[in-house]
């Protein structure tokens, strides 16, 4: 069969590779064990997978580019009509998470009207610096966004919002060379509510969950069994990630199982806890309803 034959007859193999689901999946170290899980099950050539940052996952999840993807926590309620949460499977935290953070010149009562650059692409781990500081510590920073370099930064501003791996170099490596307080916004978010906190949820579209119910359970399943399979090995994951990373895997270690990846009862308190403080400025309702994928 020739080329043109093809073209016009698609061949089982091609329609197989054209249904498989475009999802998403997050670039920085925070979910590296779950890209590890799906390579050591052999179920990542069942993905048509694209990574990206958070943010620009989000994006195309919305603009319907991608089926499945993790999805700011903030986009996430913004779109809550066109997306179901998948269950049991999220990026967060029960205290601190290590790769969000405040660094500061300053302590953070002193930051009222002081510049404070913005360097994460999150916009939840934005806004919940924003509501820390403004309902915690009483302070209205002057807010501005910049590249994620620390160095940089400082230069300009008094203090720095960082995410990912920026923020995990930043607080390990450069700011205790550089003198500067390293705030964990897990942390400082635990010890305000008690409650865990959210960053991004995996999330399929409605219009795709109607198409294709199977496939979207069987991506859920398939994160689930990569999520746990890391987990058990998360040793293995962190030494092998250390080759490559400018961290030690005793440290990697220590990030992986200080992340919660969870999504239950106590992470969706946590949400509904975010969304009543910041709904009404943010651009969602603060009763919005989170609609969960259920049971086959």
């Amino acid at each position: 069969m020739d080329t043109s034959d093809r073209a016009a007859n698609p061949s089982a193999a091609d329609e197989h590779r054209r249904s498989r689901p475009r999802v998403g999946h997050i670039q920085f170290l925070n979910c590296l064990p779950l890209y590890w899980g799906l390579a050591r099950t052999g179920t990542l050539l069942d993905l048509e997978l694209s990574k990206d940052t958070p943010e620009k996952l989000s994006e195309q999840l919305i603009r319907g580019e991608l089926d499945i993807a993790p999805v700011t926590l903030v986009e996430f309620l913004r779109n809550a009509d066109e997306l179901v949460a998948l269950p049991d499977i999220a990026v967060g935290c029960d205290g601190p998470v290590m790769s969000c953070v405040i660094v500061s010149q300053l302590p953070l009562e002193q930051l009222d009207r002081e510049r404070v650059a913005l360097g994460s692409t999150s916009r939840t781990s934005v806004r919940l610096a924003q509501l820390l500081l403004a309902e915690r510590y009483g302070i209205a920073p002057d807010y501005y966004r910049c590249p994620p370099d620390l160095g940089a930064m400082m230069q300009e501003a008094r203090a720095a919002v960082l995410i990912g791996d920026a923020a995990l170099r930043a607080s390990l490596h450069d700011a205790p060379r550089l003198g500067l307080e390293v705030h964990d916004l897990g942390q400082m978010w635990k010890d305000w509510t008690g409650l865990p906190f959210v960053f991004a949820v995996w999330a399929a579209r409605r219009d795709y969950l109607a198409r294709e119910p199977e496939l979207v359970h069987k991506v859920h399943e398939t994160f689930l069994a990569s999520r746990d399979l890391s987990l058990r090995e998360v040793a293995k994951v962190a030494e092998q990630a250390a080759r490559w990373e400018s961290f030690d895997a005793q440290v990697l270690e220590r990030y992986f199982t200080t992340l919660d990846f969870r999504l239950g009862s106590e992470q969706l308190a946590g949400i509904a806890e975010f969304a009543r403080r910041t709904g009404g400025t943010t651009g969602f309702p603060p009763d919005v309803r989170v609609e969960m994928l259920e049971s086959p």
